[in-house]
């Protein structure tokens, strides 16, 4: 049974106050509707600008018409009216009374630039609070059939954004936003590590593979024990050492890896059971690793946009850091997808094909794939 409010009782009492913008918004339309003469003094805005729908019907409105003469503007209120009235067909819900609250909550007219300074600020934040979050869907959306260019597309477009911000708010300093950003999450569970596994197992079995691998490292993988097995990996090759299961098991030994959770029966067991290419496998784990860096980036913009402290200028400054971030591993992902010569024991294929960032084949399988489209017939399993 729905419950009766009692007498008195404000029922808008939950409703949050409006932010200080708004107000903002209310001064800098009282200013033009009071000195229409004011709006040639601002450049910078238009109706997209403001936040609230009815100040954008106003500030339309405003602008579509001829500016009044100011002897004539204070004598009679025509031009008010035409006002109200080309704004009600876009906002129905506006009153006389409203606009002359807006003049009434006007303190100085001449103040009108730094109030729609102000204004653009807000709209600064909005439009890059929307790149920001289209990037931190984007990497979450399993749906795309080529997720990494599609997250590198909207970093892009996000990086447009911060650039236009700064064009029209420099910073004046490299000053960071104060604002304690969320820590990176670890995407992927039981699936990014089983795939880990069989990367592991498979450089194991065909260490050569590994050294045209330089584009992954061990910050890509999910789990701190396969992290540390793949640097296992790389300091033998890198010595000369012959490589296979009971030789990374005595450098995980010496590397603290070994404990009462991992025994060397297990470690034995997950490299003695190859399947694939190690470049197929790879690429997979820097997929899972490129789209969790892009989601960070995108959470910790969000962040420093969250904070109403931050100001344009901090704002530029952080987005830019934040998005340098992904340069590196773009920077990788481009080299593990680009066209390189094929191993001798796999077939080659058309440059064409390379250039999609699709992954590499993976190992045969009885059932139909899951995920991931195999581009070429795997790799005989030694």
């Amino acid at each position: 049974m729905p419950r009766t409010p009692e007498t008195g009782e404000d029922d808008l009492a939950g409703i949050p106050p409006p932010d200080p913008v708004f107000h903002v918004e209310q001064a800098l339309l009282g200013a033009f509707l009071l000195e229409p003469h004011r709006l040639g003094d601002v450049t910078g805005i238009t109706g997209a600008s403001f936040g609230h729908y009815a100040h954008t019907a106003l500030f339309a409105a405003i602008r579509s018409l001829p500016v009044p003469d100011p002897a004539e503007h204070a004598k009679n209120t025509q031009w008010l009216d035409a006002v109200l009235t080309t704004a009600r067909q876009q906002a129905r819900g506006l009153t006389p009374s409203y606009l002359h609250d807006l003049i009434q909550l006007c303190p100085q007219p001449r103040h009108a630039p730094a109030y729609a300074r102000i204004v653009e600020a807000e709209h600064s934040r909005r439009l890059l609070r929307a790149a920001a979050q289209h990037l931190t869907q984007t990497t979450r959306d399993t749906s795309l059939p080529h997720p990494v260019p599609t997250a590198f597309a909207e970093a892009d477009a996000l990086a447009a954004v911060v650039d236009d911000v700064a064009t029209r708010f420099p910073p004046r300093s490299s000053s960071l936003p104060r604002t304690v950003t969320p820590p990176a999450a670890i995407h992927g569970g039981e699936e990014a590590a089983g795939e880990e596994r069989l990367l592991l197992a498979a450089a194991t079995a065909r260490p050569a593979d590994v050294g045209r691998m330089r584009w992954l490292t061990a910050d890509d993988f999910t789990r701190p024990f396969h992290a540390g097995l793949w640097r296992c990996l790389n300091t033998l090759i890198r010595r000369g050492t012959p490589v296979d299961p009971v030789t990374v098991l005595w450098e995980a030994q010496h590397r603290g890896l070994l404990g009462t959770e991992v025994e060397p029966e297990h470690l034995l067991g997950l490299l003695t059971e190859p399947a694939g290419s190690p470049e197929h496998w790879g690429e997979l784990v820097l997929q899972r690793s490129v789209l969790t860096t892009a989601h960070h980036i995108g959470q910790r913009i969000e962040a420093f946009i969250d904070d109403p402290a931050t100001t344009p200028c901090q704002l530029v400054v952080g987005s830019r850091r934040a998005l340098a971030d992904l340069s590196a591993i773009r920077t990788r992902w481009q080299q593990a997808t680009s066209s390189s010569p094929a191993p001798a024991n796999r077939p080659t294929r058309p440059t064409a094909a390379r250039t999609t960032s699709a992954p590499r084949a993976g190992p045969p399988r009885t059932a139909a794939p899951v995920a991931h489209t195999s581009r070429c017939p795997p790799p005989a399993v030694r």
